[in-house]
């Protein structure tokens, strides 16, 4: 079997939704989202971190909306985003009510915490209005108290039956745009949580493991567990919850989503963790190529590797590719599409790699422009 076969996933097939003009689910690419932490009411912060968010790649973005000054700033954040606005509600009805005239693309709320039938159906009224989509969002942390009792502790049959029992009173009120979320800081929990929600609908879910952790404990974790739903056809947008910069969530979500072949953002870097063979200082020169090409949205492949050992194997498989030519040679070899082309001082490294993927990133966006010219 080829290479290639084992790096095919099938999808779990979805209905399809829009939040904003992002469509989820159905064939629809899977999106990355993250949510900010200033004070909403903060618009000029709240807006700036939205702007480093979008510069990273958010397709989503979701806002805490806790009370009404929340709501008030909302309106001139939706506007000045080019991304589509979650608006993150608990119990409050009339907070959704405010954020869907604000111009939220999403309401991120559960219906059965929002009091009666009634002002369940002016969300949903202000909802359809406003052309507003929404996503229920379980967490094993605040499950029902019913559901508790009922079932002891936070299990996956408790996380699914609290999801599918808010998806019915939306469906009772002709309300079916909306995805599902079902979220546990427990990997195990919250896999089989998605895997029983998966079989039991086809809303489009979105996928997490919630308050994972810091940077590298949580992207352990939600690299385990996001992959393993992933891989298995499992998730239509993500969010990597971590507790560190939010920008960070987005750049790991895409390489969650780039390491198995979903979705591809920017340049992926393959490189050795360095030994005594190696040319150059491979650490410190990837840690700058990280760096300096963040603006690079065209997908690549550059492998820096520090000794002939495995690098002109790797560098066949890239784009663009170096080699050090072993501890001591000063030099190493440069590969393009898979083929040594020249030798390179390993001093000018960094300055002509960055070059090079940012010839190659225009060459691209060019036959990509002509491409769609009219004929």
């Amino acid at each position: 079997m080829s290479l290639r076969a084992y790096r095919d996933i099938s999808r779990r097939r979805s209905r399809k939704i829009r939040v904003g003009a992002v469509e989820v689910g159905g064939d629809a690419p899977i999106s990355v989202q993250t949510m900010t932490n200033t004070v909403t009411a903060d618009v000029r912060g709240t807006i700036d971190q939205i702007r480093q968010m979008e510069e990273a790649g958010a397709d989503i973005v979701r806002v805490s909306c806790p009370d009404e000054d929340a709501t008030k700033a909302l309106k001139p954040i939706v506007k000045a985003a080019r991304v589509p606005i979650v608006a993150d509600i608990h119990f409050h009805y009339k907070r959704a009510i405010e954020a869907a005239e604000a111009g939220a693309a999403c309401l991120r709320i559960n219906p059965g915490n929002i009091g009666s039938a009634q002002r369940v159906r002016e969300v949903v009224q202000a909802a359809k209005d406003h052309g507003v989509s929404m996503r229920i969002g379980v967490n094993a942390g605040s499950l029902e108290k019913e559901l508790l009792e009922r079932y002891g502790e936070p299990c996956p049959e408790a996380m699914v039956e609290s999801a599918l029992n808010h998806a019915k009173i939306l469906e009772d009120n002709d309300f079916f745009e909306f995805k599902i979320s079902c979220k546990a800081s427990d990997v195990f929990l919250a896999v089989a949580a998605y895997q029983g929600l998966a079989e039991a609908c086809d809303y489009p879910l979105h996928v997490g493991i919630t308050e994972a952790g810091g940077m590298i404990s949580g992207s352990v974790k939600s690299s385990i567990g996001m992959g393993m739903l992933l891989w298995s056809g499992i998730g239509d947008t993500i969010r990597v919850s971590l507790s560190a910069d939010p920008v960070e969530e987005i750049r790991v979500g895409f390489d969650i989503l780039k390491s198995l072949n979903l979705r591809h953002r920017g340049v992926n870097i393959v490189s050795c963790p360095s030994c005594a063979r190696q040319g150059f200082n491979v650490i410190d020169t990837v840690r700058a190529l990280e760096d300096r090409l963040k603006h690079i949205t065209t997908p690549m492949t550059l492998s820096i590797i520090g000794c002939v050992v495995n690098g002109p194997g790797e560098a066949r498989e890239t784009d663009l590719g170096f080699t050090g030519g072993g501890a001591g040679a000063g030099a190493g070899m440069i590969y393009l599409d898979g083929k040594p082309s020249y030798k390179l001082e390993n001093e000018k490294l960094v300055d002509h790699v960055v070059a090079l993927c940012e010839r190659r990133a225009a060459e691209i966006e060019a036959r990509t422009d002509k491409a769609l010219e009219p004929a």
